[in-house]
């Protein structure tokens, strides 16, 4: 099979990179609020389980760390990265599964996870602009709300 988008390709990059999680039932809510609601029509994508939370210290997630740090500081190298934005949701299964919080302070946790995650980042890469936010669903849509770091 093949396939040829209709969409025209863009050579100019954005500097910017997302890091959040892979659960696809909002992937297409952080692109829109990535391009719509922060004004990124295309930014580099680092997905994984939990996304920041692999940066917030947490010893469940030490191997990730490793691998999100070393893409991070390739891609501030390569491709000039010069913001960061962290982006955690509700209900998410890593915090859940493999931190085994309780819902009842999960998003505590990620939000203290984010403002980590974000120290960490700037420690590791030298980035200045980082944006932390939290997506939480309210009546079958996603609100994004900034967290501060």
């Amino acid at each position: 099979m093949t396939y040829e988008s209709p969409l025209k390709y863009e050579r100019s990059r954005i500097h910017a990179a997302a890091l959040y999680c892979s659960d696809g039932r909002i992937g297409e809510h952080i692109d829109d609020f990535l391009q719509n609601g922060l004004g990124l029509p295309r930014y580099d994508r680092v997905c994984l389980p939990g996304g920041p939370a692999c940066l917030a210290g947490h010893p469940q997630a030490h191997l990730e760390e490793q691998g999100v740090v070393d893409e991070l500081k390739f891609l501030v190298e390569v491709h000039g990265l010069k913001r960061a934005i962290l982006i955690a949701h509700q209900g998410c299964a890593f915090y859940a599964s493999r931190l085994q919080l309780k819902e009842s302070t999960l998003e505590l946790m990620q939000r203290a996870d984010l403002v980590r995650a974000a120290a960490f980042v700037r420690r590791v890469t030298g980035l200045e602009k980082i944006d932390a936010h939290f997506a939480r669903l309210h009546e079958g849509h996603v609100v994004f709300e900034a967290v501060e770091v």
